[in-house]
């Protein structure tokens, strides 16, 4: 069938969801043996890299559907997967939503005792792992290990049983927050919810000219990656999916670099850390041609690093006596969004001379309504003042795991309280400046915000890569402030840098100033989203790490 019309049946298709993509697909025609999917890790005796049909991975998701059902795993079975293979989380994923069950997908970065914790707390059936995370059977998780990654495709794909139906609010996949206030909180999303960005937006915008490849960045066990995987097999694009992203034990820069020389996609998509990584190398010698848009979610990117990348890469336009062309600099798609918003509620595009920034995250979806709220009145509060995000959308995950308390603590008046401080321009611009957990009033109504300062320092200091800023409310009612930073290749690290900070933060937060800390490059711990990120470095701040 051809991609235009199946797209056009899709977004019709009251049925598709995000527990039966791969069958919807099959029931409505699409060509099984198109290549759609590779991985960057052997699978099932396939090798790395090599292009999956819809027919293969089916095939491949029938083989675990028949392996869980001899387990006695069934409809509404919570099941962890913790892995760190991009292709063990997505085909498990299929098998297990084949069944009606609902994976529970683990970052495979998370460490093995805040993952048992986790496990325990989902009061699942079992548990699904592999050799990287060996030492989870040594904790008690209330529930058996069920076998390893590498064991569930050797099921009879002929013996499977029939695909289960799904309901629109049928609970489908549990992901995790990133755990920067608290241990990770699991978070249950709906059939159609984990879908609704898919059929509103990315089977309705416009097929880019010419072929697409998109390369995923993301990690696979997250909301993002899930949505990057179902939106790509709909709109008939190739995907690759990355297995090192970032996380807490490896470094992603030089990978996804390597990845994209190697694989030449058309579209990168990553995290704010992902870019913050990619700043660490020349990307002006690397070969970069391919890209033509950066697409990013989870926290809002840094101006320096988008500016960097849009200056690489090429997109095409039409020339009057030439016709279409191409031409050096690509696209940045920036978005904000979580896992418990089940999508990006805002959009941003960014090219090279684009001069919108200082954290604007443009403005909203179609499908999503946002408001600014004052939390203590629920009013909605005027443009040019911060106020709560709050959001009513489709795509909201259905609450918290085991968690009702939480899951109604962050309604209000109809909204989700996504935690995020925004303020919105006269001209319906958004602006994000921090996380409401991380700002901090100050004396005559001024207030410090984390991320802003942060977006500060990285703008006027440009040998500075990566930054963070750590404030703290001391039991004097003072605030105190500690800044650390990560220095660009071939920056000196004896260069004193607190006049640039001071200058960079403003007068107001300047005052709380207590110290600037150089952290050697080698030395970051670097999380999957830049929340994790975050939290990571004031870890590491409190240990009293770095120099400077």
């Amino acid at each position: 069938m051809d991609p235009t019309n199946l797209r056009a049946i899709l977004t019709q298709d009251e049925q598709v969801g995000a527990g039966n993509v791969l069958l919807r697909l099959a029931e409505h025609g699409a060509d099984p043996d198109l290549p759609r999917v590779s991985f960057d890790r052997d699978v099932d005796g396939i090798a790395a890299w090599t292009p999956l049909s819809l027919a293969m991975l089916t095939e491949r998701a029938a083989a675990r559907a028949h392996w869980f059902s001899r387990r006695g795993i069934g409809r509404r079975d919570p099941v962890a997967v913790y892995v760190t293979s991009a292709a063990d989380v997505f085909l498990n994923y299929f098998a297990l939503t084949w069944l009606g069950a609902i994976p529970a997908l683990l970052n495979g970065s998370m460490p093995i005792e805040v993952a048992a914790e986790f496990i325990r707390r989902l009061r699942g059936v079992g548990v699904v792992t592999d050799a990287d995370h060996a030492a989870l059977r040594e904790h008690d998780l209330g529930v058996p290990i069920l076998g390893d990654a590498s064991e569930t495709g050797t099921g009879d794909p002929r013996l499977a049983p029939p695909h289960y139906r799904h309901h629109a609010q049928d609970p489908i996949a549990i992901t995790h927050s990133s755990g920067t206030t608290r241990t990770p909180a699991a978070i249950v999303h709906s059939h159609h919810g984990l879908f609704a960005a898919v059929r509103a937006v990315r089977l309705t915008e416009a097929r880019p000219y010419g072929e697409v490849r998109e390369l995923s960045a993301l990690p696979a066990a997250h909301t993002a990656g899930i949505i990057t995987m179902n939106q790509a097999l709909c709109n008939s694009y190739q995907l690759l999916c990355l297995s090192a992203q970032g996380g807490q034990f490896q470094r992603s820069g030089e990978a996804v670099l390597d990845a994209i020389e190697r694989w030449r996609p058309t579209g990168v998509f990553g995290f704010a850390v992902t870019w913050s990584e990619l700043a660490r190398y020349d990307l002006g010698a690397r070969d970069l041609s391919s890209v033509r848009n950066w697409s990013s979610t989870g926290d809002c990117a840094h101006e320096s690093h988008i500016r960097r990348l849009v200056a690489a890469g090429s997109h095409q336009i039409f020339r009057r006596g030439e016709g279409v062309v191409t031409v050096p600099g690509s696209k940045f798609i920036d978005t904000l969004g979580s896992t418990e918003m089940g999508h990006a509620a805002f959009y941003m595009t960014h090219r090279l001379g684009s001069d919108r920034y200082d954290r604007c995250v443009g403005k909203p979806y179609p499908f999503a309504e946002v408001a600014l709220l004052d939390v203590e009145t629920g009013a909605e509060v005027p443009d040019g003042q911060v106020g709560h995000l709050g959001l009513k959308s489709p795509t909201l995950a259905l609450g918290y795991w085991n968690d009702s308390v939480n899951t109604f603590r962050t309604r209000l008046n109809g909204y989700y309280l996504t935690g995020d401080l925004l303020y919105r321009d006269a001209e319906g611009y958004y602006y994000h400046v921090d996380r409401a957990s991380d700002a901090l009033e100050l004396t005559d109504g001024d207030w410090l915000y984390t991320a802003l300062s942060e977006e500060r320092i990285l703008k006027h200091c440009a040998d500075v890569r990566d930054c963070s800023v750590i404030a703290a409310r001391e039991d004097d009612g003072s605030v105190v402030t500690q800044v650390l930073l990560v220095l660009a290749e071939h920056a000196d690290p004896a260069l004193e840098r607190e006049p640039q900070v001071r200058a960079a933060l403003g007068e107001p937060v300047a005052r709380t100033l207590q110290r600037v800390m150089t952290i050697p490059d080698d030395g970051v711990v670097m999380g999957p989203t830049g929340k994790v990120r975050k939290f990571l470095m004031r870890q590491q701040l409190l240990a009293g790490t770095g120099a400077g």
